[in-house]
């Protein structure tokens, strides 16, 4: 009975080690794994400069295999600190951790010659390591969170800029024709497009002074329509920040986060929180 009590003192002190950010234990954590995440993302940028691997190959594998290690002996802990297991396994953040470390890996296997370009493809795949960083960013949450909220405008807003890129491209293929790169309907609204988002590419251009007047119309749509997106989105999160304070406690059994500050219970199912 007593070491069950211990067994489960540990694996709770593990758990708010790992998943919580509120002890002075969390926040070191954090802050070497996310060291490690920027070392590991640098490690595979160096690797992709020819002259710098040569030099370095030997020294830049082992700095990758002390990180793959790390990732290892920290997704282990992950698993073993929480009550349901499958939960963050099969989880967003699970999945992206198993990825993270996986590659090294699977590198021991593709040996032989023939294997070389699946093995760089596999190690290129450790650059997604810095997704892991997701987790530690608090903003990301109240972004993605006004994103959602903001959604349905935003799908309206983009339909409707589709509208107006469809009309004045085709107006502009009535105007300026094949003999001035205008040669169908489509080509013409990714001309639209491309005016509209003030990016420019200049493979296609206007040369009658009608055609020019409607893109210099179209490139000052593009200045104010930008604007729009971001106030809906800024709005949300404005809506956001006068909600009721949030911490940064993670259940043990679901891995819900955002549980209201002094909260005994998990929102989501109910578990004792510790």
């Amino acid at each position: 009975m007593i070491d069950s009590v211990k067994k489960r003192s540990w694996k709770e002190h593990l758990h708010e080690i790992i998943y919580e950010a509120d002890t002075k234990e969390g926040k070191f954590f954090d802050i070497v794994l996310l060291i490690a995440i920027l070392a590991s993302v640098m490690l595979v940028m160096l690797e992709s400069i020819d002259s710098f691997d040569l030099k370095f190959h030997t020294s830049l594998n082992i700095g990758e295999w002390i990180i793959t290690i790390l990732f290892t002996i920290e997704y282990t802990l992950r698993v073993v600190s929480i009550k349901k297991p499958f939960k963050y396994i099969f989880s967003f953040y699970g999945v992206v951790d198993f990825l993270s470390t996986i590659p090294m890996y699977l590198s021991l296997i593709f040996i032989g010659s023939q294997g070389l370009v699946a093995l760089r493809a596999l190690r290129l795949l450790r650059v997604f390591r810095i997704l892991k960083l997701a987790r530690y960013i608090g903003a990301s949450n109240k972004l993605l969170f006004a994103l959602r909220s903001s959604s349905a405008k935003i799908a309206v807003f983009l339909f409707f800029v589709l509208i107006i890129c469809i009309i004045l491209g085709t107006i502009m293929y009535m105007i300026e024709g094949a003999e001035n790169g205008f040669t169908n309907i489509p080509k013409s609204i990714y001309w639209a497009i491309v005016t509209l988002t003030t990016v420019g590419f200049g493979d296609i251009a206007p040369q009658t002074a009608l055609g020019q007047l409607i893109a210099s119309a179209i490139m000052i749509l593009g200045y104010s329509i930008i604007a729009i997106p971001t106030g809906i989105v800024s709005a949300e999160m404005t809506k956001k920040d006068s909600d009721i304070d949030t911490n940064t406690q993670s259940c043990p059994a679901c891995l819900k986060e955002k549980h209201i500050e002094k909260a005994v219970f998990c929102y989501h199912c109910g578990s004792t929180l510790n």
